[in-house]
């Protein structure tokens, strides 16, 4: 059963995100926000994300950057409620 129905913390600082996220970034050994950054552009070809999972991903990436750094702003609400 897919593990996203809540967002929660995990090793890179700052992110909420699903139990499934932070699974798939410990299997692709990616731990700090930039190497997810450094991925971000490429999330659909890690197995186990789904459109909505990479969205999610994304809006935090842009939740978290300074202003004026948003790559992936596309003006929703997290689909978690987050």
């Amino acid at each position: 059963m897919p593990r996203h129905s809540q967002t929660c913390t995990g090793p890179i600082a700052d992110l909420y995100l699903p139990q499934l996220a932070w699974d798939v970034f410990h299997r692709e050994n990616i731990q700090t926000i930039a190497q997810l950054r450094a991925v971000a552009g490429q999330l659909e070809r890690l197995e186990g994300f789904g459109p909505t999972t990479v969205r999610v991903i994304r809006q935090e990436l842009d939740r978290v950057a300074a202003p004026g750094e948003q790559l992936f702003h596309d003006g929703q609400l997290s689909a978690w409620g987050a």
